[in-house]
């Protein structure tokens, strides 16, 4: 009984409640919807495929220097936070953002490369946000 209620435990503490920022590498593409702040239900995806309703979908490359771009399918305006991780695995320069709603994109550019970039902490925005 008691190795049933631990294994209850286990899955309680791996719930969604306990969402992660979203590591995107260089070269990827991820499509994924906003749960209590943080990217949830997160999945790679052919760059060419659209998100759905009520999802975002990011890309970065390497076009000089590193390039993200984040297309969000949703109503709400959003700010995020992203944190680039450097090529020693090290937390980088983090930058607050925002990316607009319905299907529109945003694009951001650092000059240096890295070899992903964090995704977190997204809160509705005012619309027509932009980063600062």
């Amino acid at each position: 009984m008691r190795l049933v209620v631990l294994s209850f435990a286990a899955l309680f503490v791996a719930s969604p409640l306990a969402a992660k920022p979203l590591t995107v590498h260089m070269g990827e593409t991820w499509i994924f919807a906003v749960a209590h702040g943080q990217p949830a239900k997160a999945r790679k995806v052919d760059a060419k495929i659209a998100p759905s309703t009520g999802e975002m979908k990011v890309s970065l490359s390497s076009l000089m220097g590193t390039t993200m771009t984040i297309a969000n399918n949703s109503e709400h305006d959003y700010a995020y936070r992203a944190t680039l991780v450097l090529a020693e695995g090290k937390a980088g320069p983090a930058k607050s953002c925002a990316v607009p709603a319905n299907g529109r994109l945003a694009i951001e550019h650092w000059p240096q490369k890295v070899a992903a970039i964090r995704l977190s902490d997204f809160k509705p925005a005012p619309a027509g946000s932009l980063c600062p």
